[in-house]
C-alpha cells in the first residue's frame, strides 16, 4: 500500500509537532514530501531538521509557490500551520486543487473567511479537519463522558473562567497575535479552544453573544507605573531590558533563536516586540454571556495577566453540579518546553442534589495540552483508528462554530450590542455530536 502524501504550509513554532509525527511514529504509512513558508530562513531550517533529525528529504517552496507545490507534489492532504489570517486562503485553495486539509486552530478569524471555507468545502466535497487537541486531553474527555452519562441531569447553565498567567499571556502581546487583523484577538485565536470545548461538551452551538472587553494591563501606562520609561520597540537591545520582568531574551531558547531571531533578516518580523506598545489593539480582559441553541446560558471570562495558568468551569444541571478545575504548566511558544501540561491542583467534583459531593479519580494523561496532542495525532495519522464514542474529530462545522462565539464577541464589543450568530453565517449545520443521557 502506498503512503499517504502530505505537504505543509507555515513553519512557525506549532509546525514541528506535525512534521515530527509524520517523520517518526507514522512514517510507515505517511510521508511529508514538501514544506512551504514565506520566510526563507525558516523554510531552510525545516529542511535541515527533516534531513538531519529524521533522515527525510523534503522539497522547499516559497509561499508564492503554493499552487506550484500542489501541482508538482500531488499531495493527498495539506497541513496548514501558518498565521491565522492566512488560513482561509490555504484551506480554500488546497481544497480547490483537490486536496483534503488539516488546519491548526482557529480555522480562520472572521465571518467572511469562515463562509468562504464552508462554501468551498461544500463545492469540492473535500475533507477539512480542525485540530482541537483539547478535546483529546483525557481529563477533558472524562468531563464529556460524565456529562454524556447524565450524572448531573440536563445542563442548564455554565460558568467558565480561563486564566493565562503573565508569562504565557504576555506572549500574545509580543507576536503578530497582538493585532486583530492577524489573529482576531484572543477571543478567536486562543478562546476557539474554550468555545469548542463547550460546544462539544454540551453538544450544541452558540445562538447569541454579548461581550465586553478592554486592554487594561498591557498598556503604556502600566509600563510607566513600573518605571519602564524609555522602552524600545522590542526586547532585543532594549535599554530597560535588565529591569523589565516581561523582557524576552530569545537567545536563551535554541528553538526560538533559530526560528525567529536568526530569521529576521528574511522578512523583518520581530517576535519580541514590547508588550506595552501603543500599536497593540487586542484586549487582555474579556467577559461574555453566551446563549446556546439548546437553551443553556454561559458566563465566560478570559484574562491574560493572571498569577496562575489554567481554568475553572462549573456545569449546573437539573440533578446537581459538576465542577472541574485545571492547573496547567506555563510556557512560551517555541521555548522548548512541553506546552500545557496538566499539573497538581487539577480536579473534578460532582455535587448531586440531596447527596454528599465527591471527587472523581482523574483519567491519566501525558504529553502536551493535557495529554491531548499524542491522542489527537494518532486519530489524525493512525491507520484505521478505532471508533470514537466521544466523536472528538472536528471538521469545518466544528471549526466554524468554535470561532463564531469569538467573532460575535468582537462585534458585540465594537457595537455595545448583543450579536445573533445566525446573522453572521448561513448554511452551517451542527456538527455530529454523541447523544447525552437525560439523567442518571
Amino acid at each position: 500500500m502506498s503512503k499517504k502524501k502530505y505537504v505543509q504550509v507555515g513553519m512557525g513554532g506549532r509546525s514541528g509537532m506535525y512534521r515530527e509525527a509524520l517523520g517518526t511514529v507514522y512514517s510507515n504509512d505517511a510521508v511529508l514530501t514538501a514544506v512551504c513558508d514565506s520566510n526563507r530562513g525558516r523554510l531552510e531550517l525545516a529542511g535541515r531538521q527533516e534531513r538531519e533529525m529524521r533522515g527525510v528529504e523534503v522539497r522547499l517552496y516559497d509561499a508564492s509557490e503554493f499552487d506550484a507545490m500542489i501541482e508538482r507534489e500531488r499531495p493527498d492532504c495539506v497541513i496548514v500551520t501558518s498565521a491565522d489570517f492566512t488560513h482561509a486562503d490555504y484551506i480554500c485553495r488546497g481544497m480547490e486543487l483537490g486536496c483534503d486539509v488539516i488546519t491548526e486552530k482557529p480555522m480562520t478569524i472572521d465571518e467572511e473567511r469562515c463562509q468562504r471555507i464552508l462554501d468551498m468545502q461544500r463545492a469540492t466535497g473535500r475533507n477539512c479537519r480542525v485540530t482541537f487537541n483539547y478535546r483529546y486531553s483525557p481529563v477533558r474527555t472524562q468531563v464529556k463522558d460524565m456529562l454524556m452519562s447524565g450524572v448531573i441531569g440536563e445542563v442548564q447553565s455554565v460558568v467558565f473562567e480561563w486564566m493565562l498567567d503573565i508569562r504565557h499571556g504576555a506572549d500574545y502581546f509580543r507576536r503578530w497575535h497582538r493585532n486583530k487583523a492577524n489573529s482576531g484577538g484572543l477571543l478567536v485565536h486562543k478562546a476557539t479552544h474554550h468555545f469548542d470545548l463547550v460546544n462539544w461538551w454540551l453538544g450544541t452551538a452558540p445562538a447569541r453573544v454579548s461581550a465586553r472587553g478592554d486592554r487594561r494591563f498591557y498598556t503604556p501606562a502600566t509600563a510607566e507605573r513600573m518605571g519602564l520609561g524609555g522602552r524600545a520597540e522590542r526586547c532585543h537591545g532594549c535599554p530597560v531590558s535588565d529591569r523589565c520582568a516581561f523582557c524576552l531574551d530569545m537567545s536563551r531558547y535554541p528553538e526560538m533563536r533559530q526560528l525567529y531571531l536568526e530569521c529576521e533578516s528574511h522578512d523583518g518580523y520581530y517576535r519580541d516586540r514590547c508588550v506595552f506598545a501603543d500599536s497593540i489593539d487586542i484586549e487582555d480582559s474579556m467577559h461574555l454571556v453566551v446563549d446556546y441553541r439548546n437553551g443553556v446560558k454561559m458566563t465566560y471570562s478570559l484574562n491574560a495577566f493572571c498569577p496562575q495558568e489554567g481554568y475553572a468551569i462549573t456545569f449546573y444541571g437539573s440533578e446537581g453540579a459538576l465542577e472541574h478545575r485545571c492547573v496547567e504548566s506555563t510556557y512560551i511558544n517555541a521555548d522548548g518546553s512541553v506546552p500545557g501540561v496538566t499539573t497538581t491542583g487539577t480536579w473534578t467534583r460532582v455535587l448531586p442534589h440531596h447527596a454528599p459531593s465527591y471527587e472523581v479519580a482523574l483519567w491519566k494523561a501525558e504529553g502536551g495540552h493535557g495529554g491531548g496532542d499524542p491522542v489527537m495525532l494518532d486519530d489524525i495519522f493512525g491507520v484505521n483508528p478505532p471508533q470514537d464514542p466521544y466523536m472528538r474529530a472536528a471538521d469545518q462545522r466544528g471549526g466554524a462554530w468554535s470561532i463564531l462565539t469569538g467573532i460575535s464577541a468582537n462585534r458585540s464589543m465594537a457595537t455595545g450590542q448583543p450579536v445573533v450568530v445566525a446573522d453572521l453565517i448561513h448554511d452551517l449545520p451542527l456538527p455530529d455530536y454523541p447523544a447525552h443521557a437525560r439523567g442518571a
